[in-house]
């Protein structure tokens, strides 16, 4: 790895889009010191119980994302993109700050996030983003923010009315993810201009991977969204349709066209069945606890992947 962009002392912070999501970044900042947790939630036991495995994935990306921008942050700075160094930063924090308001949030809940044993494919995804250059990684956080988004849409509207706690805190994550979805766009699209076709058709690869890995995942939680009168089979379709879109304005079209999303992988075998919502007592299962133990080791070990120059 070159040293050039991280001894140089005077980089050129241009005014571009990355660094004005920078400053949006920085004055938009909030804790959950913020929000009202005395509110916090007016739920059915049921409905507690369907969000805290609905989120699952969503806080357990919440927290490789946070790893895995530190992680790539020094592959940024020896390429000498010095305003995306900035906007990373920003990135870590907006992460770091959705990993612990939603660890209070399950407190509150009364449940504690799916275990691996009943989600295997959360390592499988985010074991997946984590290969390759920092393309890669910025394609796969993408992908994650879309999930994100989606997920607050979809089950936001559904706790407003009755729950203002959980819609104000929805609101709140989805404007972050506005942010990290127009830097992931801006920074995708002017590396993949320059990429071969084979480096091209990678990602595409890895875009199908992660697809099936999101439906295998929305299998084991779907009792859980019709909890919500969301139907499972729309929000895998309403993810899909963006990461289409968001792969055309970046140059990844693959002319799949109306052929729809990759056929589902061959199931996975693993050693202990996901339990169903109604085999659960009031409080979600946990993990093995040897797993529970090693989970902060297992999670450095897949985000300190040593990351290949772009």
């Amino acid at each position: 790895m070159g040293a050039t962009g991280i001894t140089r002392v005077f980089p050129d912070l241009s005014d571009d889009l990355l660094l004005n999501l920078f400053h949006k970044g920085a004055r938009a900042q909030w804790t959950s010191r913020d929000l009202d947790w005395t509110t916090a939630t007016t739920l059915s036991p049921r409905r507690r119980l369907a969000l805290a495995r609905l989120l699952t994935p969503v806080y357990f990306g919440e927290q490789t994302a946070m790893a895995g921008a530190s992680r790539i942050l020094p592959e940024v700075m020896a390429a000498g993109e010095a305003t995306a160094q900035l906007y990373l930063a920003s990135f870590i924090m907006d992460e770091a700050r959705h990993f612990e308001t939603l660890t209070r949030l399950y407190r509150s809940l009364g449940h504690d996030p799916l275990g691996l044993r009943e989600m295997p494919e959360l390592l499988r995804y985010y074991h997946r983003i984590s290969q390759g250059d920092r393309a890669d990684w910025v394609w796969g956080i993408l992908f994650s923010d879309l999930i994100g988004k989606h997920f607050y849409r979809a089950i936001g509207p559904k706790l407003t009315p009755a729950d203002p706690f959980l819609g104000d805190l929805g609101s709140r994550i989805l404007l972050d993810e506005s942010r990290h979805l127009a830097f992931a766009e801006h920074y995708l699209r002017r590396n993949v201009a320059r990429m071969e076709p084979a480096r091209r058709r990678a990602l595409i690869e890895m875009r199908d991977d992660l697809f099936r890995n999101l439906r295998a995942m929305t299998e084991r939680v779907r009792a859980d969204t019709a909890a919500f009168d969301v139907d499972a089979d729309d929000f895998l379709g309403w993810v899909w349709s963006d990461v289409e879109v968001f792969g055309k304005r970046i140059g990844l079209a693959d002319g799949r066209g109306d052929a729809g999303p990759p056929p589902p992988a061959a199931p996975l075998k693993f050693d202990g069945a996901a339990a169903s919502p109604a085999s659960l007592p009031d409080k979600a299962e946990k993990a093995e606890p040897i797993v529970a133990r090693c989970f902060g080791c297992l999670l450095s070990l897949i985000c300190a992947r040593r990351l290949a120059p772009a």
